[in-house]
């Protein structure tokens, strides 16, 4: 099933924001209608009744996470090819709730950074709040998938040691299209393109952690609440975006994630 969180354009509802069940091959987006669902959408959805063309609604973010935790270096090809070790734990940082945005939306090219890149990944959702979950239990507080971009300032990460700012910055998190609840993740093909051109392509049968263990070695540090998201790492080949690229990932049986960049205003 895949869930959306969408506004409506026009009509009595315009503006309205909801969560919605959408229909259809996503290969062909005017077959796809969005159903509108009442309430949040963890547990069994309740639909309302109302259906809209996806041209009829502006998809948004499809969560509004407390808190993203992402992993780094979970690749050996990504790590190598910024001269890094693979970690001897997963390595993991925090985005903030600010920076994400959804697939219509612009990332806005920090002024403090000459070099801002693209990292497609894989991004888990939480269902329900868990702590201290075991790696065999993990797939009973995953609610679902979406892609992610994982945008850093990589100069401002390599210049500054840590990387809140690099990974931080307003913007610097786009999720979407949606989230599919039904997915086996365990070997799913990642791409990224930006105006068109094959960047990063990899498989995340090749993470050096699963899911699984990330899920449980997070968790036994901290709370994970419904909605939450947590970036897997990204696969070789990242590399520059500027202002008017046209940045898109796509993970396979889950779709594609598209966003321009713009000049921060």
């Amino acid at each position: 099933m895949r869930i959306a969180r969408f506004s409506v354009r026009e009509g009595d509802a315009a503006g309205s924001v909801t969560f919605g069940v959408v229909e259809g091959d996503a290969a062909q987006p005017e077959s796809l209608v969005v159903h509108a669902m009442a309430g949040h959408p963890f547990g069994a959805p309740q639909l309302t009744g109302e259906s809209y063309r996806l041209g009829q609604v502006r998809l948004l973010t499809p969560m509004l996470p407390s808190k993203i935790v992402a992993v780094g270096r979970n690749y050996a090809a990504h790590a190598a090819e910024l001269g890094n070790q693979v970690p001897e734990v997963p390595l993991t940082f925090f985005k903030p709730s600010t920076a994400v945005i959804g697939p219509t939306e612009s990332i806005a090219y920090p002024p403090f950074s000459s070099d801002v890149q693209h990292e497609a990944e894989l991004a888990v959702v939480i269902g329900r709040m868990c702590r201290e979950v075991p790696q065999d239990r993990v797939s009973e507080v995953i609610f679902g998938y979406t892609c992610a971009n994982d945008v850093t300032a990589r100069d401002v990460q390599q210049r500054e040691g840590q990387w809140a700012r690099a990974k931080g910055f307003d913007t610097s998190c786009p999720l979407g299209p949606w989230i599919e609840t039904e997915l086996d993740p365990s070997d799913l093909a990642i791409t990224c393109t930006v105006n068109g051109e094959l960047r990063q392509t990899g498989r995340s049968s090749l993470m050096l952690r699963g899911i699984p263990e990330l899920v449980s070695h997070i968790s036994e540090a901290m709370t994970l609440l419904p909605g939450d998201v947590i970036l897997t790492g990204t696969p070789a080949g990242v590399g520059p975006l500027n202002v008017g690229d046209e940045v898109a990932v796509s993970i396979e049986g889950i779709g594609t994630l598209t966003n321009r960049v713009i000049k921060r205003g």
